[in-house]
């Protein structure tokens, strides 16, 4: 008998049934139709302008036999240059705005990014040591995700450890893995040559996608579905962790374990994000305030939203960048001036709603 009682105070957490409800599903369908139409207009505008039509038919061209040809210079510079260059803007920004939403909701601070835990840090210097190196793109590629992987095993063993809190160790431990290894990327660029190698550091380091192929499309892939699957398989736990550990092991979680696959998973996607693009900041940052503002704290809506508009974002923030000058401006240069002020706002405007809307 006590032990039946025992298990009825403490009980193993199961996902209750849910229907599917309208409020789940329109505001998905609204932010993928919205992604599609950037989409679009990204595959349409540039130095050379594809119309709409032309654009369609040159998707389709290759997917179905069509009776129009399309002329062959535009599918080339829709399907074999911005296509890849579309999908991998896809790919990081919605990475990095999914991975920003579920560290916000893990720490319960609204001002948490992917940056705070220092896998960007690791992965920008295994890049820039690869450039200094004068290693190839594989190379470039391989550095970054394998020292982002290891700023994240330092995280690990500064904030593991019985007792203590390790909501803060994890927070103070990602700040000095991100400082250390910043210096690192300081002394490689002091070393570089200034006149070959620095400048392709410091290009780099300031993030774009211009150099996006289809086989970078496939790198950043898997990393970076791979945590996104894992974010998306978890948003009903990473609801319940939201509350606060006490309730969450109330209801049957482990917290520190399903934090820490949190934390696995978004430092996939950021070193497979670092890796293929450099540095973009603040779009972890400003995208899930966005989201949150229009569908509300609910994970399970908050992550897929999150998801589609951060790509539509940095797709739409690509285009600025390759056709407003006639020299590419770096990404994570356009991010931190539109994502700045507009953080800034948002803080002004709705400190009191941001975080508590229900």
């Amino acid at each position: 008998m006590a032990h039946e009682v025992g298990e009825r105070q403490a009980p193993r957490l199961k996902r209750p049934a849910q229907r599917p409800y309208p409020g789940v599903l329109r505001p998905i369908a609204g932010t993928a139709a919205l992604l599609l139409a950037v989409v679009l207009v990204s595959l349409a505008l540039g130095r050379y302008y594809v119309p709409f039509w032309h654009v369609v038919q040159a998707l389709a061209s290759h997917v179905v036999p069509l009776g129009t040809p399309v002329p062959s210079a535009e599918d080339s510079v829709v399907v074999l240059v911005r296509l890849p260059r579309i999908i991998l803007a896809l790919l990081v920004g919605g990475g990095l705005a999914v991975g920003g939403a579920a560290l916000q909701a893990i720490f319960r601070n609204p001002l948490v990014s992917p940056e705070i835990i220092g896998v960007s840090a690791g992965a920008s210097f295994g890049g820039a040591l690869a450039l200094l190196l004068g290693a190839g793109s594989l190379a470039l590629v391989g550095g970054s995700f394998v020292f982002g992987l290891a700023a994240l095993c330092l995280l690990f063993l500064i904030a593991s450890g019985r007792g203590g809190a390790p909501m803060l160790m994890i927070v103070l431990g990602g700040v000095v893995v991100g400082s250390f290894f910043s210096a690192l990327v300081s002394l490689t660029t002091y070393i570089a040559d200034p006149f070959t190698t620095l400048p392709a550091i410091v290009f780099w380091l300031l993030g774009s996608v211009a150099a996006a192929s289809y086989a970078k499309v496939l790198i950043a892939v898997v990393p970076i579905l791979a945590g996104t699957g894992i974010l998306l398989a978890l948003r009903w736990r990473i609801n319940v962790l939201s509350l606060g550990d006490e309730d969450a092991a109330a209801l049957g979680l482990r917290p520190r374990t399903l934090r820490w696959v949190v934390l696995v998973s978004v430092a996939l996607i950021v070193a497979g994000a670092v890796a293929v693009s450099g540095v973009i900041s603040w779009v972890g940052l400003v995208i899930p305030h966005l989201a949150r503002m229009w569908v509300g704290p609910d994970h399970r809506v908050l992550l897929p939203v999150s998801f589609l508009l951060g790509g539509a974002y940095l797709i739409a923030v690509d285009t600025i960048a390759r056709t407003v000058t006639a020299g590419e401006i770096p990404l994570g240069v356009l991010t931190a001036l539109i994502g700045a002020p507009v953080f800034f706002a948002l803080l002004r405007h709705n400190r009191d709603r941001i975080w508590d809307s229900a």
